[in-house]
């Protein structure tokens, strides 16, 4: 009979597995489809593209237009140094070590989730020794002191409890936590190619305040040139002292304003330091003005921008992510089946606690399902639904700010290009000015004050070429920056790939590769 009952038993919990097993696989919730980015489709080519404007300078773009940047993109400006600093922010920076992290974490989110659709099985060994008391009814007496009756209980229970992913919500976390994996993912590119822009930046402003510096010293070695000879005159009778003091007056100034340079030149220099990972005080770059000019970059064509961009990917694996959770909220209207068994090895001696006569067992399906729960469920899903939408909302303003940022830095380039060629020929009339005042001024035709006003005419309009080149510099880099650098989606890793065993080398030496 009892042989009997443990059949019975084992057959139908096995019919139960297999039900739930037929029935796991269904999944409720919405299937995702990417929305579309943008309410119309993409143009041909940049409004701002130097192709569009004959008259654009000497800045071009690469051709074809469908060529784009791969991997090391800072290797386009064909500079050592900053080659040499890049590789060692890849390597030491902190804040894309911190998201390489952030990553790691999400990646055992998955395996956390994937763990659900399998069973749980535990034991609790246990003994104990008790004695009842000499005064219950039925109790016998033993021992000397007239105590109630001793036992000893040897246990050795299993448990083993399984609930079956009837309708997705299991998987669709697992999802949701891939999705938000490649999201991280997306969001260390992002962070990466995010430090080594600014990297370059401040290299190029760092040089810029070298080319300033170089202004002023020329100005400098000019302005005391101008003091001697204007001294000579006033001790020779030839001029007067007020055209000393006003040539002393211009040096003393050059020499101030070439002195405030090296403020932001130290702090650019700082700046480099730590995000190379290193600290400022055993850091330095010798002095080298910026002499460099915008390289060709290839742009493409708008419709590649959704493909470059980390922080788009990231963005659409943010709308992925929430769809899930409809589905995850969308599986608690349905009910729960939960299979479960219970056995193990219990005796009152320890040498008898694997016979077969100490065998104990049970098992037994259940189900649970939410009767009422005053619209908890359908306010939940509500909100899942209004959080992918402002997704959606929030992706569509990304793509929107990606093609925004393109186009300010292809008329940044562009004009600041042209204005560069257009400063230049200023900066040749202001030393034409200047050689023309000196002249006068040495003839006795003018006074110094002509020629004091030619010199800051020159000073203003070098001060102005040098800033713009510093800006074209770091404008083709932020222009870099949106096209989305050398990165590309095929890059992203696939949900197989997130949700692969962490190995050794990523848990205890995360590398940073470019």
């Amino acid at each position: 009979m009892t042989m009997t009952r443990n059949k019975f038993s084992f057959r139908a919990l096995l019919g139960w597995a297999m039900a739930a097993q037929l029935l796991a696989g269904c999944t409720v919730g919405p299937k995702y489809h990417p929305p579309s980015p943008t309410p119309q489709a993409p143009p041909p080519s940049y409004k701002e593209s130097p192709t569009q404007f004959p008259e654009a300078g000497e800045w071009k773009v690469a051709q074809p237009q469908d060529a784009m940047l791969r991997g090391k993109w800072w290797e386009i400006y064909s500079d050592p140094e900053l080659n040499e600093l890049e590789d060692k922010l890849n390597v030491n920076s902190q804040n894309i070590k911190q998201a390489f992290e952030n990553f790691m974490e999400a990646r055992t989110l998955i395996a956390q989730a994937r763990s659900q659709l399998f069973p749980t099985v535990g034991t609790t060994p246990a003994y104990q020794r008790s004695r009842s008391s000499a005064n219950v009814a039925g109790a016998g007496a033993t021992g000397a002191s007239g105590g109630g009756q001793q036992v000893s209980l040897f246990s050795l229970p299993f448990d083993a409890s399984w609930e079956p992913d009837l309708w997705g919500r299991v998987r669709n976390t697992i999802r949701e936590q891939q999705y938000n994996a490649q999201l991280s993912a997306a969001d260390l590119e992002n962070e990466r190619l995010t430090e080594q822009a600014s990297l370059a930046v401040f290299l190029f402003e760092l040089r810029g305040q070298d080319a300033l510096e170089k202004v002023y010293n020329e100005t400098i070695d000019a302005d005391q040139k101008s003091v001697d000879l204007t001294r000579a005159r006033y001790e020779t009778g030839v001029d007067d002292q007020i055209s000393l003091v006003q040539a002393e007056n211009a040096l003393q100034s050059a020499i101030a304003a070439g002195t405030n340079l090296g403020i932001l030149r130290a702090q650019y220099e700082h700046a480099i330091a730590v995000l190379i990972g290193t600290t400022p005080s055993s850091f330095s770059l010798p002095y080298k003005p910026l002499a460099a000019s915008p390289p060709v970059i290839p742009i493409g064509v708008p419709s590649q921008l959704l493909e470059r961009r980390p922080d788009v990917a990231a963005s659409e694996r943010t709308m992925a992510s929430a769809n899930a959770q409809i589905g995850v909220a969308t599986a608690a209207y349905y009910p729960t089946l939960t299979l479960s068994a219970g056995g193990g090895f219990e005796s009152s001696a320890f040498t008898k606690l694997f016979n077969l006569a100490s065998r104990f067992w049970s098992v037994g399906p259940s189900l649970s399902e939410t009767l009422f729960d005053a619209g908890l469920r359908r306010a939940t899903v509500l909100q899942f639904v209004a959080a992918y939408n402002a997704d959606v909302a929030g992706y569509r303003q990304t793509v929107l700010s990606a093609f925004q940022q393109v186009e300010d830095n292809l008329a940044a380039v562009r004009i600041l290009s042209k204005q560069i060629k257009e400063q230049e020929d200023a900066e040749h009339s202001a030393e034409q000015y200047l050689e023309l005042a000196k002249a006068r001024y040495y003839t006795g035709v003018d006074t110094y004050l002509n020629v004091l006003v030619a010199q800051t005419t020159l000073l203003s309009d070098q001060q102005t070429l040098a800033s713009l080149r510093t800006q074209v510099m770091t404008a083709s880099v932020q222009l870099i920056e949106a096209l989305g650098g050398g990165w590309d989606r095929s890059e992203l890793p696939t949900p197989a790939q997130v949700s692969g065993r962490l190995t050794k080398s990523e848990i205890e030496a995360p590398q940073n590769p470019q």
